[in-house]
């Protein structure tokens, strides 16, 4: 490897040249390549969540990307029991976000969102057993923006 130079250009270094011999060149190559890091997936080492992650399927950068953020990153966090039964209001919003854009979020999607929020309010209900008339207004609320 004697007949190779090595030639620095470019601003601070940044580019290398590096020119070799027909032999050097015809001889395969003894470099070793670093295993690719993993990826990240949808919750980073530090807890907070990846937002470009492909499972997300676009959900946070759509036209209804905002809503989803909030109510996404509420339940992440929520820190009540059950879980996420904090976030009712955002994913209310959500939900009547996606309505409005029926090909992209389809109709399915609404209809199993407005079950799972029905659910989340059920089991919050059944726990604090108090406040039945806010819940009942909460149910038709959801059912209301399901219908639409």
């Amino acid at each position: 490897m004697a007949n190779r130079s090595v030639m620095s250009l470019g601003p601070g270094g940044k580019d290398t040249i590096i020119l070799a011999s027909r032999e050097e060149l015809s001889q395969p190559s003894s470099i070793k390549l670093p295993e690719p890091e993993p990826s990240p997936g949808l919750i980073l080492a530090d807890g907070s969540i990846n937002w470009g992650c492909p499972c997300l399927g676009g959900m946070a950068t759509g036209p209804c990307g905002n809503q989803f953020r909030d109510a996404f990153s509420c339940f992440h966090y929520s820190e009540a029991d059950p879980k996420g039964s904090d976030c009712y209001e955002k994913f209310s919003v959500m939900q009547e976000c996606m309505s409005h854009y029926p090909e992209l979020y389809g109709k399915d999607d609404d209809e199993e969102l407005s079950a799972a929020l029905e659910s989340a309010n059920d089991a919050s209900s059944a726990n604090s057993g108090s406040d039945t008339s806010h819940t009942q207004a909460q149910e038709n609320t959801v059912k209301a923006a399901g219908d639409g």
